[in-house]
């Protein structure tokens, strides 16, 4: 029911969940993951960006770079989506992971800054799965790039970005991985471009709130 929401609210976003959930797993068989883990991942990574369902059409499917203001404003669906799973008792433990997704090593995630292993490994996880599948959908000024190219700009911002050893499991699993897509394994996004604003956030940090502060807008936190 949540996934047919998502589906019917923005196709493409519906779409890209299945494919990070696909890329996810594989990354998940590399590394000694406990089978409840592995659920929780599983279930999390086609959820990670339930919280879009209640971000505006006019920044979802805008074509330029997203402004300041509206890049406030996307990096507030984990926290949208966290809030509408922890409703549903049986989401309670993929709420957080959902809400952490956008987290990096470094701290300059968000929404709550964590660094390193205070971020959830399955959160750690999405956020691979989430930027590798983002460089291989087609933006509308590019067009997706090949597979090589994205794992190797993965392994650019590993330790900064993201988990080392999520990268190191992506770097062993990544042939298998490239051939699976290139077959047709993984969902196609049926010529859809993949939303500009995505890609703006990609390797972008939590906007800072001594900006928002003096641009009038709130700050990004628990609700």
């Amino acid at each position: 029911m949540v996934l047919t929401t998502l589906d019917a609210r923005d196709p493409y976003t519906y779409e890209h969940s299945f494919r990070v959930a696909f890329f996810a797993e594989r990354i998940a068989a590399a590394m000694p993951l406990a089978s409840a883990m592995r659920r929780r991942l599983h279930v999390a990574a086609h959820l990670h960006d339930i919280g879009k369902i209640v971000i505006s059409d006019r920044v979802l499917n805008k074509l330029g770079r997203l402004t300041y203001e509206e890049r406030i404003e996307i990096q507030r669906h984990p926290r949208i989506g966290f809030n509408i799973l922890r409703r549903l008792p049986v989401f309670d433990d993929v709420a957080t992971i959902v809400l952490h997704h956008h987290e990096r090593m470094d701290g300059n995630g968000y929404p709550s800054r964590l660094v390193g292993e205070a971020i959830p490994l399955e959160s750690r996880i999405i956020a691979v799965s989430d930027a590798l599948d983002a460089m291989l959908s087609d933006r509308p000024y590019r067009r997706a790039v090949e597979f090589d190219t994205a794992i190797a700009e993965i392994d650019r911002h590993a330790g900064e970005q993201f988990d080392p050893a999520v990268v190191a499991a992506l770097n062993h699993v990544s042939n298998a991985m490239a051939q699976d897509f290139r077959r047709g394994a993984a969902p196609k996004n049926q010529g859809h471009h993949a939303y500009v604003g995505h890609e703006d956030l990609m390797h972008s940090r939590i906007v800072d709130a001594s900006q928002m502060e003096s641009s009038g807008l709130q700050s990004i936190g628990p609700e």
